[in-house]
């Protein structure tokens, strides 16, 4: 198989799929101590949960096929789970179906116990963490298509559905926000899952003994693994295995047939429903009511080729580069910042000619720099004042005064000298 191909075919993502389904689901039934009537029985979940059971997962008529075959002395079981989660449903119905076993169910997770079987690992009797094991809970989630009042329905249904989730959460570890919780999808350590209560203790819980594949499908193989116990009680309970084993394995569901890998061949036809071709056809905008599957599939293919037309820019609209915008944006600016300089040193000059002219007191210089910016019409008021209305020549001395320079004689006259009375 090429590397390509291996790609194509991954289980669950990143696993090679099993060969038989003795590598993900078994389980085996052994004395608790040597002369005992009592027993425990090891089951391994190791796999997705998945309705279809059989090749593709572990499903309730799985799980319950196996309880079926254990003996009537089974007082423990332990479930060992390494399970990326799966359907919901199905893993409730497992979980109940454990509960209502009379013996006491021991879980294990032994490496993941993630998603929908999260829930099937609190939800027994005692939940142990093995050293490095994980669990993951998050909120139900699903593939929905439809209209807005259609798809908001999902969402209510969903949020049902996480409510049956939390309400196993709560019954092993006690009000919390689990909604939150759900919502951050959070994984949990070993211990992170015994603080928060999912999780009853950490630690190793050792093997019931060898495994017995029960519900393998693996054709080839006639005969399955079956543990040699000593007395005839325990030989009994091993056929009984062996012969749940059969039943499962002819009844469990086969994959679709295909031909090399990559290349499924399918061995029905395979036909549109009525509803799905009228909706793709309406779709498509095809109005012949009674086009043929072959018509609206062409019609799909061409609209599929067909590259998506670029929307028109409105007259006057014109593309551009997103850095020659920038610098368009920058230069502008600049432009800007110049221009309001050139208008502050006009203001300031058309200010300084009123105090030059007299117009204006030296004193209202700011106030008029002001009164332009918030008002260029301040500038034909300013104009409009009579020039030398403020005195541009000091009128008064404070030294001597050069008497000779008196020519109209008012100096005397106010200021008489003894000189000028004597006269």
């Amino acid at each position: 198989m090429t590397e390509k191909q291996k790609e194509q075919h991954r289980y669950w993502g990143s696993v090679e799929p099993p060969k038989a389904k003795t590598e993900f689901f078994s389980a085996v039934a052994t004395p608790v101590s040597e002369g005992s009537d009592a027993k425990v029985a090891t089951i391994r979940m190791y796999g997705p949960i998945d309705s279809w059971g059989g090749w593709w997962g572990i499903s309730t008529e799985d799980v319950g096929r196996v309880l079926d075959a254990l003996p009537d002395t089974v007082e423990q079981i332990v479930l060992r789970i390494n399970s990326p989660g799966g359907e919901v449903w199905e893993a409730v119905a497992i979980l109940n179906m454990l509960s209502a076993h009379k013996a006491n169910v021991v879980a294990v997770v032994d490496g993941l116990a993630a998603s929908a079987a999260s829930f099937i690992a609190a939800g027994c009797d005692e939940t142990v963490m093995s050293p490095g094991s994980q669990m993951m809970i998050h909120s139900p989630h699903m593939i929905a298509w439809g209209n807005a009042v259609k798809l908001r329905k999902h969402a209510a249904f969903l949020d049902k559905l996480e409510e049956s989730c939390i309400e196993i959460y709560t019954a092993k570890a006690g009000e919390q926000d689990w909604r939150s919780l759900l919502a951050e999808e959070t994984w949990l350590s070993a211990a992170d899952a015994v603080a928060l209560g999912l999780a009853d203790r950490a630690g190793v819980v050792p093997d019931a003994g060898t495994a017995t594949t029960v519900g393998a499908d693996d054709e080839e193989t006639d005969d399955l693994i079956v543990i040699t116990l000593d007395d005839d009680a325990d030989a009994a309970a091993a056929a009984r295995i062996h012969a749940a084993a059969a039943s499962a394995r002819a009844a469990a569901p086969k994959p679709p047939d295909s031909t090399e890998p990559g290349n499924p061949a399918n061995k029905e036809e395979l036909t549109m429903s009525d509803k799905f071709l009228a909706d793709v056809r309406d779709r498509l905008g095809i109005t012949d009511a009674n086009a043929s599957e072959e018509t609206v599939l062409a019609a799909l293919d061409e609209r599929v080729a067909t590259p998506a037309p670029t929307a028109a820019l409105p007259d006057g609209v014109v593309p551009i580069e997103a850095t020659q915008l920038e610098q368009m944006r920058a230069d502008a600016a600049a432009g800007r910042q110049a221009r309001d300089e050139q208008i502050a040193t006009a203001r300031a000059a058309t200010v300084e000619a009123a105090v030059a002219d007299g117009r204006i007191a030296p004193a209202r210089r700011d106030h008029w720099i002001a009164a332009l910016a918030a008002d260029e019409g301040a500038a034909a008021t300013l104009a409009g004042l009579e020039k030398g209305l403020i005195p541009l020549e000091p009128k008064g001395h404070t030294g001597g005064i050069d008497q000779s320079s008196d020519e109209d004689g008012t100096y005397s006259k106010l200021f008489p000298t003894a000189k000028a009375e004597e006269a």
